[in-house]
């Protein structure tokens, strides 16, 4: 038989190689589209955890608000600058003299202006009472009832009570004032010690509760509670406690008053 030219011989040869080739190809064809998917999954992943850090973040910080600067405003000015801000107001009952504040114009804030809150939460304000602010007397020490002739007699009027029950003082006396004695002020805040009883409790925290159904509770277990207030608070449905007297910690009896104010 003639020996295959060397030509032939070649031909078969490449044709083998060819062979090897593409038996081979499938399987690294088939590793890079394992890679690829791996790839695109991890893409995938971290694109999604990206949007998810993001989109916390920018709906943490939708929830939160800087408090603006309210001091020196009417308190009309005052509330509608708070409300666009996502805010409330909460008007202090006591007022403070001051020579470069008019009258029912913010004196004071509380939290100061920047302080990062969420939103709905409330700023405390206090109005300034003008220039004619009178000197609390000294009143400390002195008898409930002849504090507040004390008090009637400098024109200071008694805004609120706050109570406590202890043993270092005699029941009924008048253990300090808000503000203090010596500065001037129209109105100011008692603080009366009322005695120790036998059975006392610490008042509950109210505050984001039902008021009708706190008041209902309350009564049924011997405590004289009312709902004393409905105060506009964006946000939040009509009903909702939002502030409450005595606050909460404090020491309570059956027979004593406790007053809610709810939202409108």
């Amino acid at each position: 038989m003639p020996s295959a030219s060397p030509r032939s011989r070649a031909a078969r040869t490449s044709a083998r190689g060819t062979l090897k080739k593409s038996r081979g190809h499938p399987i690294r064809s088939g590793v890079w589209t394992a890679s690829r998917l791996l790839v695109l999954a991890l893409a995938l992943v971290a694109t999604f955890g990206i949007f998810f850090l993001t989109a916390f973040r920018v709906t943490t910080v939708a929830r939160e608000v800087a408090v603006p600067d309210v001091r020196g405003l009417a308190v009309a000015d005052a509330g509608r600058l708070l409300t666009d801000s996502g805010l409330a107001i909460r008007v202090d009952d006591l007022r403070r003299p001051s020579t470069e504040v008019p009258a029912n114009h913010v004196v004071s804030q509380d939290p100061e202006p920047g302080t990062v809150l969420r939103r709905q939460r409330s700023v405390r304000v206090r109005l300034s009472d003008g220039e004619e602010g009178r000197e609390v007397p000294d009143v400390a020490g002195t008898a409930e009832r002849v504090a507040e002739a004390t008090l009637a007699e400098a024109s200071v009027t008694v805004v609120s009570r706050a109570e406590i029950r202890t043993s270092d003082y005699p029941t009924g006396t008048v253990v300090s004032t808000d503000p203090p004695t010596g500065e001037a002020s129209s109105g100011v805040n008692l603080l009366v010690n009322r005695g120790e009883r036998s059975s006392t409790y610490v008042m509950p925290d109210l505050i984001g509760t039902n008021g009708r159904q706190a008041v209902g509770v309350l009564r049924a277990r011997g405590f004289r509670a009312t709902i004393v207030a409905e105060v506009i608070y964006p946000g939040l449905p009509s009903g909702i406690v939002i502030r409450q007297t005595p606050q909460a910690g404090f020491q309570i009896a059956f027979g004593e008053t406790i007053s809610l104010e709810v939202s409108r």
